[in-house]
This record gives structure tokens, C-alpha cells and sequence, in this order.
């Protein structure tokens, strides 16, 4: 009992110092787990499923905060003298521009308009099709 009891307080007192996680994706971490349990169930190659996992996390998160800095500096010219992180420019930025995070065009919820119709061409009609 005095061991469970110290395990749990353990456990509460660990994840009481973990700092707030970021809204990133990927990270050795994370994806080093899935990895290990893949590798575990493709013929118990655990430790290189874990190996590779982490790595793959490693090289999403860097693309993920390259294009946060790309579009930190997108807003930096709009937006001369802002004030703020590289990653809260990108969100105001994902805001102003209806962008993804992790997409550095507009999302297929924003209208696309393909253009007027040639001259000499009827629109094209949805009842006929």
C-alpha cells in the first residue's frame, strides 16, 4: 500500500512539472512511441520502430516551424513592427489568410473562384449535368 501510494504521488508530482505542451505536431516523443509499438508488432523490432519514429518526429516538427517562421515573416511584412513570437505571428497570420496550420495556402474551406467564363462559351450549369 505504501508503495502504491508512493508511485501515484510520484506520478502527480511528475506530470505537475511538465510544462504546458505547445500546439505542435510530432516530436520524438510522440512519435517515437508509435513507432516502437509498430515495430513491436512487425516481429518485435520495437527499439527500430521507436529509433525511427523519433527521428520522422524530429524532421515533422522542423518543417512545422520552418513554415511558422516563413509565415512569422510573411506578417512581418504586412505588419512592419509587430510585436511577438514567431509562432504568434504565424497564428495571427493563419487567421488573417484562412491558412492551415502546416499549409501556407488557403484551405478548402475558403471560396475558390476559378475566373469568369471565356467569351463565346456559355457557364457551365449545374441542372444540365
Amino acid at each position: 500500500m505504501k508503495k502504491l501510494l508512493t508511485l501515484s504521488l510520484a506520478a502527480v508530482m511528475a506530470v505537475g512539472a511538465v510544462p504546458a505542451a505547445h500546439a505542435e505536431p510530432g516530436g520524438c516523443i510522440k512519435y517515437g512511441a508509435a513507432g516502437a509499438v509498430g515495430g513491436h508488432v512487425a516481429n518485435h523490432h520495437g527499439v527500430l520502430g521507436a529509433m525511427g519514429g523519433c527521428v520522422t518526429g524530429m524532421y515533422v516538427r522542423h518543417r512545422y516551424r520552418k513554415e511558422s517562421r516563413a509565415k512569422a515573416a510573411l506578417y512581418d511584412k504586412e505588419h512592419p513592427g509587430a510585436k511577438g513570437t514567431y509562432a504568434e505571428k504565424a497564428t495571427a497570420y493563419d487567421v488573417e489568410h484562412s491558412t492551415q496550420p502546416g499549409t501556407m495556402t488557403p484551405g478548402s474551406n475558403a471560396p475558390q473562384t476559378n475566373g469568369p467564363a471565356p467569351q463565346g462559351q456559355p457557364a457551365p450549369d449545374a441542372t444540365h449535368m
